[in-house]
């Protein structure tokens, strides 16, 4: 894999943070960003953003070579948040709310399983790797993205806590759901990535795991700093 590098050339270091969806990689990632002044880069709102737009489109999710020309022409399009422009854009639209809901999530999970996408989305996410250095929240970020990160975090929580978690925030933003429906798409998703034949949901070899089922988001954000100051 080619690393981009720094003035002196060395490769631009990389911090992945990995986990199932609720177990909150992707605020940790946030505030981890902010604290170092990195980059960050949220892999799953590429698969959302691809997954809004085949459902725009009506792009069958298994259409695969469907897919793959529609991240094709999707590259040239979006925009992820970054401290200065904090939405998330496709083709001049604010779709950050969109990308939330649960039936995007639902078909981004369903897309991302199949290896061609996979692939086609590869190249994008290795592009974030900027000096100073890149916050990576996803999947795979540290078994098949960047391998060769500085530190690697995978976070976890039971699946009730964290359907339990998404129920608040949707609740919070006027979306009414059903908290044991989400338990068992949460457990659907869990199999699905874990199942999956590429770049399954799993911790890498060298990953640091914390599981805050029982503790708050400033105790993790803390072990996440810990690990950190560790290694840098």
């Amino acid at each position: 894999m080619h690393a981009s590098r720094n003035q002196s050339g060395a490769a631009v270091p990389v911090i992945t943070v990995d986990g199932p969806s609720g177990s909150g990689k992707g605020t940790i990632s946030q505030c981890l960003a902010e604290k170092l002044g990195w980059h960050h880069l949220d892999s799953g709102a590429l698969y959302r953003l691809l997954a809004y737009a085949a459902l725009q489109q009506a792009v069958p999710l298994d259409d695969v070579d469907a897919l793959v020309q529609l991240a094709t022409r999707l590259s040239e399009t979006y925009q992820l948040p970054t401290r200065e422009h904090p939405a998330i854009m496709l083709g001049g639209e604010d779709v950050g709310l969109a990308l939330r809901t649960e039936s995007c999530a639902e078909a981004a999970s369903k897309t991302a399983a199949l290896p061609e996408v996979r692939q086609a989305l590869l190249a994008w996410q290795r592009h974030y790797r900027r000096v100073p250095g890149l916050i990576a929240d996803g999947r795979d970020m540290g078994t098949t993205v960047f391998p060769d990160a500085t530190l690697k975090i995978y976070l976890t929580a039971r699946p009730e806590v964290r359907a339990e978690r998404r129920y608040n925030q949707l609740k919070n933003k006027g979306i009414v759901v059903d908290l044991g429906d989400l338990v068992r798409e949460v457990e659907a998703r869990d199999l699905r990535d874990s199942s999956r034949k590429a770049s399954p949901l799993m911790p890498a070899e060298d990953a640091v795991i914390l599981d805050n089922s029982d503790q708050d988001e400033s105790r993790t954000l803390e072990q996440v700093l810990q690990a950190v100051h560790d290694v840098l």
